[in-house]
């Protein structure tokens, strides 16, 4: 069986098996499945009584190699105290298992809520922690997972899309000349910046609070080099100028631990245009691999096409009016 296959057919006898041959320990029949987007998650029960997560990744989407530079910083981040949830295992090797090809993993299940609207005292917290993940990320690399640059990342994902066949053919130039339009603009900003390991998808959803435990960082599933400001400016509530206040609560707490350099700031509007694009191939992608299902219900119409176009348009209008000042 191909891991493909293996991963499109697995059942909860599969799953309980594999998580068992992991572990070396027993599970009851306890078996359910989360939301993933991606990959196939199931919340697992040991007969210890004790709840487990096995995430199996989607082949073809990320190496072995690029998915033990997730478990690698991981682990990193656990060795410095940074709160967050690594799989078991003694080392990032062991923690990433294999069947027929196919990678997975087991996480200690730990629950908590998300902080969709942190107080001052909270904005700094927040800022501490990424300060101090950052330093980590900043002491090691990730040979084999994407650069956050124009050129690197967002370029190819701009081909994957155009390549895909899924434009339609009415907006097809109209999307591919804007696009390159934001990525000869926003070339020029990331001249001498500085990339570090990060999360790369830190959004509000990915923080999640633990009483007496303060903010546990989750789901490094997209981990990338790139620079600091990119897991900075997801969290805000806004584009910087209405956010300035939650921004130096931010920094406020960020700068204990390492130093932000303020010019990265003007990236933040580039970085939004490249996640448009981003999520657009995320989202042929999803088409191609049959999960048109989990997809805007428009997906693939001339409509869908032409509100992305535009969106790209007045992302690059945001571009041009910010000016590199944020």
């Amino acid at each position: 069986m191909s891991e493909t296959t293996l991963f499109e057919d697995l059942t909860y006898d599969r799953v309980i098996d594999l998580a068992e041959q992991a572990l070396g320990e027993r599970c009851t029949n306890r078996c359910r499945p989360l939301n993933s987007y991606i990959n196939r998650v199931y919340e697992i029960e040991l007969e210890s009584g004790e709840m487990v997560v096995a995430k199996f990744f989607r082949p073809g989407r990320w190496s072995r190699e690029a998915l033990i530079d997730e478990q690698i910083f991981l682990f990193a981040l656990q060795d410095a105290d940074v709160p967050v949830i690594p799989p078991l295992g003694n080392s990032p090797q062991e923690a990433l298992h294999d069947a027929n090809g196919m990678s997975y993993a087991i996480y200690p299940k730990k629950g908590g809520r998300i902080c969709d609207e942190p107080t001052e005292e909270e904005w700094k917290q927040l800022g501490r922690l990424i300060g101090r993940a950052h330093q980590v990320g900043a002491a090691g690399e990730a040979p084999h997972r994407i650069t956050m640059h124009p050129r690197e990342s967002t370029e190819y994902q701009l081909q994957y899309i155009m390549e895909s066949g899924e434009v339609d053919a009415q907006w097809e130039h109209h999307y591919e000349d804007v696009a390159d339009q934001i990525l000869d603009r926003i070339d020029p900003y990331f001249e001498d910046v500085g990339m570090i390991r990060i999360h790369g998808d830190l959004h509000p959803q990915n923080v999640i609070y633990r009483p007496d435990e303060a903010f546990f960082l989750i789901d490094f599933d997209d981990m990338a080099m790139g620079p600091a400001v990119q897991d900075i400016w997801m969290l805000l509530p806004g584009r910087v100028v209405d956010a300035r206040r939650e921004l130096n609560l931010f920094l406020s707490g960020y700068e204990l631990f390492r130093e932000f350099e303020d010019s990265e700031l003007k990236l933040i509007e580039p970085l939004r245009a490249m996640r448009f694009i981003h999520y657009t191939a995320w989202c042929v992608h999803q088409a191609e691999d049959g999960g048109a299902e989990r997809l805007a219900t428009d997906w693939g119409t001339p409509g869908y096409w032409r509100q992305s176009v535009e969106e790209l348009r007045t992302q690059l209008t945001e571009i041009d009016d910010d000016g590199g000042d944020s």
